[in-house]
């Protein structure tokens, strides 16, 4: 596969250099030259992308060799209609396929040039609103003063002001990629390629403006060169370091700012800017929404998964984790830690089974939930311990331990069984020691083998 894209694409490459030297030669159109010699370049080139080497993204790849077809298939059938009578719906059949060529270039651009397998939804959103920002920037200074007067035909007026916003837009996409990356071989001939190719469609308009333009002079090649540097491109592998922070949020919000300006000049003072760019700034709003809406979705979601990450999925109540989070942060202020561990759980779960056990946990996290007061944070550890975190000073947090030592004074009703259980809670003040979690620990243990009920770590 590697050979036969070799040698296609340096045939094409030959192909090419052959052209040139010959239009120098022949300055009046030539049907071999300008229709066989010349579309046959293009349509080697979509061969040649079928054996590209294996580093490069499949599916970037495929579109550009699609978009490469499009363009040849609608320069073939241009070329027929300078050498042969074609009637106008063919014509119309020729733009509508250059036109297809710039969707598939958009979508294959960002994937050529990041070395990344997988780029993010956010990522390619991003590019695509600088690259649209940027576009309806270049469309308002650029486009307007050289497009020619149709005299009021909507369809060619129509690809008349599509292919140069297109092409500035395409520009601008290679310029919103390479900013989240460094620039590499590949992407400064890929980008020379695009530039190449975004330019001899602005020279193409400006001598058809100016009555300028001969089908068949060397300034048709230009369109080829930037094809070549494109498939040339695709030798080399993209730069090894991307960066792992996406585009920078500076240049999306610039981008969406000039468009939401264009838009307001529009408005204000109608006819300042031509009416077309309308629609690339208004595209730049509508995505813009579009990744407003997927950034909210990603941060409702994060958060739902920090907070799952942090729930006991039993209970519903905070998890060790999060309790020992909010350990950390309760610094020198008052308060004070219970280790609270349940009395003859384990004979209960072994005789009635697991699901009389969770049901039994649920209902003790409910009972100790409704004793805590509404600052205090109740947590599952694990098995049948649970942690309490209550701001307060010490009578407070003793009041608390009885409070939660006579929830468990009266039986749980499973079904028609009724099951008697205790609970031995060990309590640790907040002080400079900070190791809240191993003393109320080592009280709870002393609570639990003197049968105390409560013990404070203070008291031994």
């Amino acid at each position: 596969m590697l050979r036969r894209y070799l040698s296609l694409s340096t045939l094409g490459f030959l192909l090419l250099i052959i052209h040139l030297i010959t239009r120098v030669i022949h300055t009046t159109p030539q049907v071999y030259l300008d229709l066989w010699i010349y579309n046959a370049i293009a349509i080697i080139f979509v061969f040649s992308l079928i054996g590209v080497p294996s580093f490069n993204d499949h599916v970037g790849i495929a579109f550009l060799a699609l978009a490469i077809a499009f363009w040849a298939a609608g320069s073939l059938i241009s070329s027929l209609s300078v050498f042969y009578t074609i009637n106008l719906r063919i014509e119309l059949i020729s733009n509508v396929l250059y036109m297809l060529f710039y969707p598939a270039a958009f979508i294959a651009l960002p994937r050529l040039l990041s070395q990344r397998s997988r780029i993010s939804a956010v990522e390619i959103l991003d590019s695509t609103i600088i690259a649209l920002g940027l576009g309806s920037l270049g469309t308002a200074l650029f486009v307007g003063p050289v497009l020619p007067r149709l005299n009021g035909d909507m369809v060619m007026t129509f690809f008349a002001i599509f292919y140069p916003v297109g092409d500035l837009i395409l520009v601008a996409s290679v310029i919103s990629t390479l900013l989240t990356q460094r620039v590499s071989k590949r992407a400064i001939i890929a980008s020379s390629g695009i530039i190449i190719f975004a330019f001899s469609d602005f020279l193409f308009l400006w001598l058809h403006v100016n009555n300028k333009y001969v089908f068949g002079s060397i300034s048709d090649d230009g369109w080829l060169v930037g094809l070549a540097l494109l498939v040339m491109s695709t030798q080399f592998k993209a730069s090894e370091q991307t960066s792992n922070e996406g585009v920078n949020p500076v240049f999306v919000a610039l981008s969406v700012f000039l468009s939401a300006t264009l838009l307001g000049i529009i408005t204000l003072r109608p006819g300042y800017f031509p009416s077309f760019i309308l629609l690339p700034t208004l595209l730049t709003l509508l995505v813009a929404f579009i990744r407003m809406t997927i950034a909210l979705r990603q941060a409702r979601s994060l958060g739902a998964e920090r907070t799952l990450a942090r729930t006991d999925e039993l209970t519903g109540l905070s998890n060790r984790r999060k309790l020992i989070a909010e350990m950390e942060e309760i610094g020198n202020s008052e308060g004070a830690l219970l280790i609270l561990d349940l009395d003859g759980f384990k004979p209960v779960n072994d005789s009635f089974g697991h699901d009389v056990g969770d049901e039994i946990l649920k209902q003790v996290a409910m009972r100790f939930h409704r004793a805590l007061p509404p600052d205090a944070t109740l947590a599952r550890l694990g098995g049948d311990e649970f942690g309490v975190l209550i701001h307060g000073n010490y009578e407070t947090s003793m009041e608390v331990a009885l409070a939660l030592h006579a929830t468990m004074s009266y039986p749980f009703l499973i079904g028609k069984d009724s099951i008697d259980l205790g609970v031995s809670i060990g309590v640790a003040a907040n002080n400079e020691d900070h190791d809240l979690l191993r003393r109320a620990d080592v009280a709870m243990y002393r609570a639990k083998r003197e049968s105390l009920g409560v013990a404070h770590f203070d008291f031994f």
